[in-house]
C-alpha cells in the first residue's frame, strides 16, 4: 500500500497523540486524588495509540518500530486482561 507521504504523517500524529493522551489522563486522575493512580483509560489509550503506530510503523516499513509497538502492545492488552479478571473475582466474592 503506497499512501501519499502526507497521509501516512497524519496517521503517525494521530496515533503519537492517542499515545500522549494517557499521560495527561494518568496525571490528572493522581492530582484529582493526591496519590499516584494509573486509570483504566490509560491503557485504552496506551492500547489505540499503540495499534495506531504499529500500522505507522508497518505502513512505513520500519521493522525495529514494529517489533517495539509490539511488545507494548502484549503489555497493554496483559493489563487489561489482568484488570477485568480483577473486577470479574470482586464481583463473584460474598459479601
Amino acid at each position: 500500500m503506497n499512501l501519499p507521504s502526507s497521509t501516512l504523517m497524519l496517521l503517525g500524529f494521530a496515533g503519537q497523540a492517542l499515545f500522549s493522551a494517557r499521560f495527561l489522563v494518568q496525571w490528572a486522575v493522581s492530582e484529582a486524588r493526591r496519590q499516584s493512580v494509573i486509570p483504566l483509560a490509560f491503557w485504552y489509550f496506551s492500547l489505540a495509540g499503540g495499534v495506531v503506530l504499529l500500522t505507522y510503523a508497518i505502513l512505513r516499513h520500519d521493522p525495529v518500530f514494529v517489533v517495539g509497538q509490539l511488545a507494548g502492545l502484549v503489555v497493554y492488552i496483559r493489563n487489561l486482561i489482568l484488570i477485568y479478571r480483577q473486577r470479574r473475582r470482586q464481583r463473584q466474592q460474598p459479601l
